[in-house]
This record gives structure tokens, C-alpha cells and sequence, in this order.
């Protein structure tokens, strides 16, 4: 019986191989839950800052001045230069001086209008076809005022749309910066349109436009206003050919002309006389444009 027990071979430990299986899937495990881990800290360590958001700012003028000038003042300037009864040939305006005094005369005419538009659309009052007459005395005119100079946007801002492209184009643009119609009637009423894009555009009638605080403009040139009087009769609105027609712009388009007019040349709008904007396709939909600038 010892010697059946002392014959019998000492017991081994080894791997079996569901042992060798197991920690190879265990080990692979492992490896690949790490190198998930590197991965994630790699992409942590280089991720981007999110971009501040912009606070949208809104340009706020104040045309105007303060007052200057006296009742007893003239505008007498002698010139440094001795007085010569003989004009001579030498007096004589250049082309170039006589193109740039007609161009004054046309802006200063174009002014007077939008002036008298302006008052017209104020007080909702018709011109009685009378002349009226005033005597000046050639003096500085006197104002009041806390702004720092320079022109109000509606009389320093022009905008151009594109006369190639049909009424239902033109509409589209209006509808996709927010611009609605408005034309004064006879009775002295105005006439809102909006949803210009629709086959029946919406109108909206009130007593007169005084409480309007919108940025409007008028037409000072160019073919586009039988567009809108084309929209206008698809509204079954009768509107005639001296009827005065108004552009309203929305805040937000108009903090975005100045913005435009600010980062085009980078000038005070006491320095501008002049913003010339245009509209232009962007992708689906249109932007504006500063094609043009003048200064003082």
C-alpha cells in the first residue's frame, strides 16, 4: 500500500486553456478601455472655446447743433485779392468747377424735396398747386439742438434695387429685410402694405403718419417705383403717379445699414454726406451692400 502511494506522481499546478482565454479577453479589455481614455483626454485637452456671443449694439445719432449765428451778422467776406472792375477771361469756371457746382445744385434741389416730402407726410396736408414766395437775408439760420452735426440717416442714406429683376423678385427683397409700404392717399390718409411676397399683399390704413417712427425713404430717381405701385394694385390700393410713396425700415435692418456705413470706410457719420447701398443676392436670400461714399 506505501508503495502504490510513494509511485503516484506529485500533483501540478498549470493553465488551463480556459485560463489562457480568459486573460487574454480580460488583458484586450483593458487595453482598449485605455487607449478609449487617451482618446477622450487627447480630445478634451484640444477642444476649441466656444465663441463669445456678440451683444448687438444699436447706433444711435443725433443730428443737429446748437445755436449759432446773430440777427445783426452778415456773411461779407473780402477777399485778400485787389478788386478788378474788368472781368477777365481768367474768371472764367472750369468744366470740372462747373460739373461739381451743377452736382451741388442737384443734391441741395434733392434735399429741398425730400424736406418738403417729409413735412407733407408729418402733417398729412395736400398741396394746394399756389406758389408761395420768402425773402432771405443771405445769414446763417438759427437752431437749437444737443446733436453733434451732420445729416439724419433718411436724408443721407440711398438705396438701390436692381431694375432687371421682376416685381415678385423685387417684393421677395423687400419681405426678406422687413420693408414695408406705405403711400399717402388724397383724403390725407396712409396706406401700410405688408406681406409683399403674397399674391394679395395685407394693407393697413390710419389717419395720418405722425406717430411714425420708423425710418422711411422716398424715390429720388430710377424705375422702381412702378414696381411698387404694380404692388400696390395687387392690393386693390389706387395709387397715382404724384402720389408720395414711403419705404419703413425695420430697427434691425436699419442698425444694420449704419453698421455697414460705420465698417466701410471707417468714418464718422459727421464726416458722410453721402451712404450709397445696394442689394445683392447672398445664397438664399439678399444683403446689402455700401458701393459708394461721400465725404465732406
Amino acid at each position: 500500500m506505501s508503495q502504490k502511494l510513494a509511485s503516484r506522481p506529485a500533483p501540478v499546478l498549470r493553465d488551463t486553456l480556459y485560463d489562457r482565454v480568459s486573460s487574454w479577453t480580460i488583458a484586450l479589455f483593458v487595453g482598449i478601455a485605455g487607449l478609449c481614455l487617451c482618446v477622450v483626454a487627447v480630445w478634451l485637452t484640444n477642444r476649441l472655446p466656444p465663441p463669445p456671443q456678440t451683444v448687438p449694439v444699436e447706433l444711435v445719432e443725433a443730428p443737429g447743433g446748437f445755436e449759432d449765428g446773430s440777427p445783426d451778422e452778415t456773411l461779407r467776406v473780402d477777399s485778400p485779392e485787389p478788386e478788378v472792375h474788368d472781368a477777365s477771361p481768367a474768371e472764367v469756371q472750369s468744366d470740372v468747377t462747373e460739373i461739381a457746382e451743377a452736382l451741388e445744385t442737384v443734391v441741395e434741389l434733392s434735399e429741398s424735396a425730400t424736406q418738403q416730402v417729409q413735412q407733407q407726410f408729418d402733417t398729412g396736408i395736400q398741396s394746394t398747386g399756389k406758389t408761395g414766395s420768402a425773402k432771405g437775408t443771405g445769414k446763417k439760420g438759427l437752431g437749437i439742438g444737443p446733436g453733434t452735426g451732420g445729416m439724419p440717416r433718411e436724408q443721407r442714406w440711398y438705396v438701390r434695387f436692381g431694375d432687371r429683376a421682376g416685381v415678385d423678385e423685387y417684393a421677395k427683397q423687400l419681405e426678406f429685410f422687413g420693408i414695408e409700404l406705405g403711400a399717402l392717399l388724397p383724403d390725407g390718409r396712409l396706406v401700410y402694405l405688408s406681406k409683399l411676397n403674397q399674391p394679395t399683399p395685407v394693407t393697413r390704413f390710419v389717419a395720418s403718419g405722425k406717430n411714425e417712427q420708423r425710418l422711411y425713404m422716398t424715390w429720388q430717381g430710377g424705375d422702381r417705383r412702378s414696381a411698387d405701385v404694380e404692388l400696390f394694385k395687387r392690393a386693390s390700393v389706387d395709387v397715382r403717379g404724384d402720389t408720395a410713396i414711403f419705404h419703413f425700415y425695420p430697427k434691425q435692418t436699419e442698425t444694420m445699414l449704419a453698421q455697414l456705413e460705420l465698417n466701410y470706410r471707417n468714418r464718422p457719420v459727421t464726416q458722410i454726406r453721402r451712404t450709397y447701398f445696394a442689394v445683392e443676392t447672398a445664397g438664399s436670400g439678399y444683403q446689402f451692400t455700401v458701393i459708394r461714399q461721400i465725404h465732406y
